[in-house]
């Protein structure tokens, strides 16, 4: 529980809010209700054990900050989240009415437990202990399901590290959303690429068969796009999106434009995690992420 003032409503409000969901408590000391609801929500706010934060604002004291809310009555409470108002309530709910509306907004400890992993997890890749990040993604996935960016760093890496039959299972449960979800189509794509050259004739030579027809047709599209297939299945995405706009550089829209999306794809399966930088700062682009999708975005609009 924190008490809010003016002078630091900005810092433990506002900018709090952008990594945990903040209710904001307007009581005042006269306030009967006031009396009977807040130690509900501090009861509450330990029990979620930070999965949200409890501001109390006394709203004789901060008028400013009460008219700012447009408070006429109290108690009010008011969540927050990426700073802004996304919720509220007056008077002294009960103590399970107030659970539902925290369940509506707060997350799990399902979810959150499934998100500090993930986030030790891409430490443990940082620092070169693939064992480690493999244990705790999976541990992630397990615990929250749901959790589609956890299972797409899962599954991810299984591919990187060749289990692509461990990666298919892995993938199964979402398998339906592919369509409808650019990073989970993305690991679609490469696993169709990897099924792609498993089941060409010759696996490994083919290469050199792809390079030959192109060679005597520069515009045999088909072979371009079965050679890209074949270098990202091998992890040769810089080498698999050069081919890709070769073909988008003479046939934009060949093929329903399977060029773009598959370089799209790619993309999206190389592009690292974001790194944690201040507020209000932007986070660096990976220079080769960078590179190829403004040569995709030149190639597109030229």
């Amino acid at each position: 529980m924190i008490d809010i003032t003016v002078e630091n409503f900005e810092t433990e409000v506002i900018a709090a809010s952008m990594n945990v969901p903040v209710l904001v408590d307007f009581w005042a000391p006269w306030c009967g209700p006031c009396k009977t609801l807040g130690p509900v929500l501090e009861k509450l706010e330990t029990e979620y054990a930070g999965r949200f934060v409890l501001a109390k604002i006394n709203s004789d004291t901060e008028q400013q900050i009460a008219a700012m809310f447009g408070i006429r009555s109290i108690p009010t409470c008011v969540l927050l989240m990426n700073g802004q108002p996304v919720d509220g309530f007056t008077g002294a709910l009960p103590e399970g009415k107030v659970r539902e509306f925290l369940d509506r907004h707060v997350p799990s400890a399902e979810e959150v437990q499934a998100e500090e992993e993930e986030v030790q997890a891409q430490d443990a890749l940082a620092s070169g202990d693939t064992d480690a990040a493999l244990e705790k993604l999976q541990h992630a996935v397990a615990t929250d399901p749901a959790n589609d960016d956890a299972r797409f760093d899962y599954v991810k890496l299984l591919l990187q590290l060749g289990r692509d039959d461990d990666a298919k299972v892995a993938f199964a449960p979402v398998i339906a959303k592919a369509a409808g979800s650019r990073r989970l189509g993305a690991l679609k794509d490469w696993m169709d690429a990897i099924d792609f050259v498993a089941a060409s004739a010759d696996p490994e030579g083919a290469i050199a068969g792809f390079d030959a027809k192109i060679a005597a047709n520069r515009r045999d599209f088909e072979t371009r796009f079965a050679r890209a297939r074949w270098l990202m299945a091998h992890q040769r995405w810089q080498d698999a999106m050069d081919e890709l706009l070769e073909i988008l550089m003479r046939d934009k829209g060949w093929s329903d434009e399977a060029a773009r999306k598959t370089c799209v794809s790619i993309l999206e399966i190389i592009e690292p995690p974001k790194p944690k930088v201040a507020e209000g700062q932007i986070p660096p682009e990976d220079p080769v992420v960078a590179t190829y999708r403004r040569r995709l975005s030149s190639v597109v609009l030229s």
